[in-house]
């Protein structure tokens, strides 16, 4: 049995995860999905709960004949021991899946073996659109799956994104020293 670990923000889950998890399906038994910036929520750039993404995640990826294990993953500013704690917080794996060049430094110098996954039409299946959508109000539903879109609604997302996105451009500190 092969088990794989992909990790992402997920700021929201979307068609193009979507997409390389359907390729990651093929590939290996079970999948770890690795939440990560599991600490960040309600800014901008990072708008959503741990826990709301694992719920888009876990609802959009039923349907799959996949194993899948999502595993919240908080920041840790420093790279050196970045890969040791992901594996402490996630099931034991057999290959990492990423196109991000320093996470497959780390996987690599650590001795875990990592596969590239193609990236479906990036320019407008990525994160920083899909929230740009959001914030202007314009068409981000096409871009994810059904799921996502019930999580985002049920949550009132949208809302909350223009929200936070008001208080970032207008200077305003939720957390003032």
């Amino acid at each position: 049995m092969t088990r794989g670990f992909y990790i992402g923000r997920f700021q929201p889950y979307h068609n193009g995860h979507h997409r390389v998890i359907e390729q990651i399906s093929t590939e290996v038994d079970e999948l770890v999905v690795g939440i990560g910036s599991a600490g960040d929520s309600h800014s901008t750039r990072n708008p959503f709960t741990a826990g709301e993404r694992i719920m888009m995640i876990t609802k959009a990826l039923v349907d799959f004949d996949l194993v899948t294990y999502a595993v919240p993953i908080e920041d840790l500013d420093r790279n050196a021991v970045w890969v040791s704690h992901v594996q402490s917080m996630s099931p034991n794996f057999d290959v990492a899946y990423s196109n991000n060049p320093l996470v497959i430094r780390l996987f690599d110098e650590a001795g875990i073996e990592v596969r590239q996954s193609p990236m479906y039409d990036r320019d407008v299946l990525e994160g920083t659109e899909i929230r740009r959508r959001m914030v202007e109000g314009g068409d981000w539903e096409s871009l994810v799956p059904d799921a996502v879109r019930e999580v985002v609604t049920e949550i009132d997302g949208t809302d909350r994104i223009q929200h936070v996105s008001d208080s970032d451009s207008n200077g305003d500190d939720p957390n003032p020293e």
